[in-house]
């Protein structure tokens, strides 16, 4: 009686350059470093909240006219580091070509996330006005909205250049509005409130661009 001896093959698996798999040989997604760190940018989220909701009595720093609680300045240091993460990762996602559909869904949503988080806690602070937030977040919501319906039907839309210049004004208007203005409130700039108005604008103006653009999703969803 003759016996067949068979070959078991097992999935092979790329690797990230760190030693840890990103894809098998049939291309099934793992994990890669960038989406790493944009699920780090994520985690970072509830600490900042925690920052600024907690009670906490570290004091405050007189910097000529204006008074900078501690709180606020370490919940912007803490905001400026997870916005760091947005730049790192795209860069070591397309300097690597780690580019995957996981990313394109997962670095919007942590943008949003830490964004939509900043800007209703600077309403609480009362440092931003309540009617710019709602636009703010009402565009994104309805272009997440889109983004759902575009995923039901396979496809992925990923972020224009304008939506991203958006991003990086609502990014630098946060960390100014926390540091109370600081630097500039030196000078008398209200560069905070600037940059503020510049990612309305831009926020308003991108909302509009994506959904001319994509809109040929909602017509074609069953």
């Amino acid at each position: 009686m003759k016996t067949q001896n068979k070959r078991l093959n097992k999935p092979r698996s790329s690797s990230d350059g760190w030693g840890l798999p990103i894809y098998n040989l049939k291309g099934s997604f793992l994990m890669n470093i960038p989406n790493r760190i944009t699920i780090s940018r994520i985690l970072l989220i509830p600490i900042f909240i925690l920052i600024l909701t907690l009670p906490l009595d570290w004091g405050e720093w007189v910097i000529g006219s204006t008074t900078l609680p501690i709180t606020h300045f370490v919940a912007a240091l803490i905001f400026m580091l997870a916005s760091g993460t947005d730049w790192l990762d795209g860069h070591y996602a397309r300097k690597y070509k780690l580019v995957t559909n996981l990313g394109k869904f997962l670095d919007p949503m942590a943008d949003k996330l830490l964004v939509t988080a900043a800007f209703v806690l600077l309403i609480e602070l009362k440092l931003v006005p309540a009617w710019i937030v709602i636009i703010i977040l009402s565009r994104e919501f309805a272009v997440t909205g889109l983004r759902l319906v575009a995923a039901g039907e396979g496809i992925v839309l990923a972020a224009g250049n304008m939506g991203k210049w958006k991003t990086t004004f609502q990014l630098i208007s946060v960390i100014l509005l926390l540091l109370h203005n600081f630097p500039f409130s030196y000078l008398g700039w209200p560069l905070g409130s600037i940059c503020l108005y510049i990612a309305l604008i831009l926020t308003v103006i991108s909302g509009v661009d994506y959904f001319v653009k994509n809109w040929h999703v909602m017509k074609e969803s069953k």
